[in-house]
């Protein structure tokens, strides 16, 4: 999908028709909106990406979502503590996914740019 934040509507809709699809439960459904939303936003906001790709699977035990972007590589992916400001709107996006993945982690593409971000998720 094209890194726009218009697309991150898209991407969070397109994999609740699927998740809901494959049967899960919907509070699987709302985590895996949400997890695409953040790894999403994080994807545009801070890598000069064209396109985001997003990547879901079901294993029938867990569901494995992928975020790849098209940025410099990877870098320090680690949660962090967010702006102490109540108001702030970012600095919780990997703090959320840690909070409500199973596990998650980060893999190297094997081009020179980008990385891609992984997250199951288990009922």
């Amino acid at each position: 999908m094209p890194a726009l934040a218009t697309s991150v509507s898209a991407a969070r809709s397109r994999v609740g028709r699927r998740v809901g699809h494959w049967g899960w439960p919907d509070a699987v459904c709302d985590t895996a909106q949400l997890i695409v939303s953040e790894l999403f936003t994080n994807a545009i906001v801070h890598t000069d990406s064209d396109t985001v790709i997003c990547r879901i699977e079901s294993t029938g035990r867990a569901l494995r979502i992928e975020v790849a972007d098209e940025g410099p590589g990877l870098a320090r992916r680690v949660p962090r503590a967010a702006d102490g400001d109540a108001e702030a709107e970012g600095g919780r996006g990997l703090m959320l996914l840690d909070a409500l993945a199973a596990r998650w982690g980060v893999l190297v593409s094997e081009r020179p740019a980008g990385c891609t971000v992984w997250a199951e998720i288990r009922p």
